[in-house]
């Protein structure tokens, strides 16, 4: 399938809004990727699908965790974070994408993990400061990857967390461990 067919496919699965903002994390994507390096094909690729299924109702997408073998303790959790794996599932399926890059910069993007590739980081990043995004702490973590992936990246992890533990939530834990494993990283370049 070509890019304007999943473009057509990716902007029949949610409202107007989702699309806008799907969009935005398009453009942020490629911004990153010139200023960081990186596959631009790809970034446009992973962010363009990045949100796929948030729009789908929860029962369908817990139906496609529980009969097409995604992680079970997906569903322990925040219900927001249900869609990376769902969207990355059906990208494969239905649509032929292939790329295990591509497919884990979907699935990733809105928990982190551990040694994430660099279109990961791209990925979530631009999902994090695209242009419509508008939370407390933004105008930092935009600040900040102006210069740094990786701080820009722990910052909004860290935005992540502070409003879990804010509202009593559980924190995934491959988020978690994101988030340490780029402190950690940053440290032993020091």
């Amino acid at each position: 399938m070509n890019l304007e067919a999943l473009r057509e496919a990716t902007r029949a699965q949610m409202p107007e809004k989702r699309w806008t903002h799907t969009l935005g994390v398009v453009d942020t994507a490629l911004e990153l990727t010139s200023r960081f390096g990186g596959d631009p094909a790809k970034a446009e690729l992973a962010a363009l699908l990045h949100d796929y299924a948030k729009a789908w109702p929860i029962l369908r997408q817990e139906q496609v965790i529980r009969e097409q073998g995604l992680p079970k303790e997906l569903l322990d959790y925040g219900k927001e974070l249900w869609h990376a794996h769902v969207g990355a599932w059906v990208v494969r399926h239905e649509h032929g994408i292939e790329d295990e890059e591509v497919l884990n910069a979907i699935r990733y993007h809105t928990s982190g993990r551990e040694n994430m590739t660099h279109l990961e980081k791209i990925v979530c990043l631009a999902d994090y400061i695209e242009p419509g995004r508008d939370y407390p702490g933004v105008h930092k973590i935009r600040q900040l990857a102006e210069h740094n992936l990786d701080e820009a990246l722990t910052a909004g992890l860290d935005s992540t967390i502070g409003l879990l533990l804010e509202r009593g939530e559980c924190i995934f834990p491959l988020t978690v461990l994101a988030r340490n494993d780029l402190i950690r990283r940053r440290k032993q370049k020091e």
